[in-house]
């Protein structure tokens, strides 16, 4: 079944009808290998905000594509600003796509995995005090965290003064969270690139020009480019865009 605003697919192979939920979901799928994807939203002119949030640049049909990104993951990774910054709640989803996860042999739900240097979260914030799944944090070794933090997440530390990805990613794989969706931000999204960890970018081009002064959907230090391919382009009857490039 098509919900709300219709989607289809320009490429490859385009789409005579719009693509139900079933569909979608084929098209982003699961990889038999572990794997990083990076959702994000951006506006015509490149910025990753409208009035310093991501909501504004999301319609209905990046929602519904973002839903089925974060039904079909293992674990959702988002950076600690991100998460205050976005009011991050915890992460759930419609029994329809527990029904989904559970047929598919998964947990009723992902696991949110944050990304914080610093520690310097709230247990009580909903993403962790209302948490279905225990959350984990990925820190490193000389960070202290917050009174209660412990109670309500497991905290992993990998790095000494700061957070190494590629030992984060390697035991969240232990774990068997082998498939991983992350949402931001920009700082993360530029340390994963750099740390040549990511493997897939689901990127919504919003039809707006959000003019001067938002940041882009990544930031951080200069990384050399890495190639990407693309694999279809989809588009909506708002006229947004959605992006799938993986590695080569």
């Amino acid at each position: 079944m098509t919900v709300g605003i219709p989607i289809q697919r320009l490429w490859p192979e385009p789409s005579a009808q719009p693509l139900d939920d079933a569909a979608l979901t084929a098209l982003y799928g699961r990889a038999d290998e572990p794997r990083l994807r990076v959702n994000f939203v951006a506006s015509l002119d490149g910025a990753v905000t409208v009035d310093g949030y991501s909501a504004g640049l999301s319609g209905e049909p990046d929602k519904r594509v973002f839903g089925l990104l974060r039904m079909l993951c293992d674990a959702l990774v988002v950076g600690a600003g991100t998460l205050r910054h976005e009011g991050y709640r915890a992460v759930r989803l419609n029994e329809r796509r527990r029904a989904w996860r559970r047929e598919n042999g998964l947990a009723e739900y992902p696991t949110l995995v944050v990304v914080s240097g610093s520690l310097d979260l709230n247990p009580a914030q909903g993403a962790f005090a209302d948490a279905p799944t225990r959350p984990i944090v990925l820190t490193h070794a000389d960070a202290d965290p917050p009174p209660g933090l412990t109670d309500v997440a497991d905290v992993l530390r990998c790095g000494t003064e700061r957070v190494d990805l590629a030992a984060g990613l390697a035991e969240l794989h232990r774990r068997g969270l082998t498939q991983l969706l992350c949402e931001g931000g920009p700082h993360l999204f530029g340390a994963l690139t750099a740390a040549d960890l990511v493997d897939e970018l689901c990127l919504t081009v919003s039809p707006l020009l959000a003019g001067p002064g938002p940041g882009r959907i990544t930031a951080g230090d200069t990384t050399a480019p890495r190639q990407l391919t693309l694999r279809h382009v989809l588009a909506a009857d708002d006229g947004v865009l959605m992006l799938r490039h993986t590695r080569p």
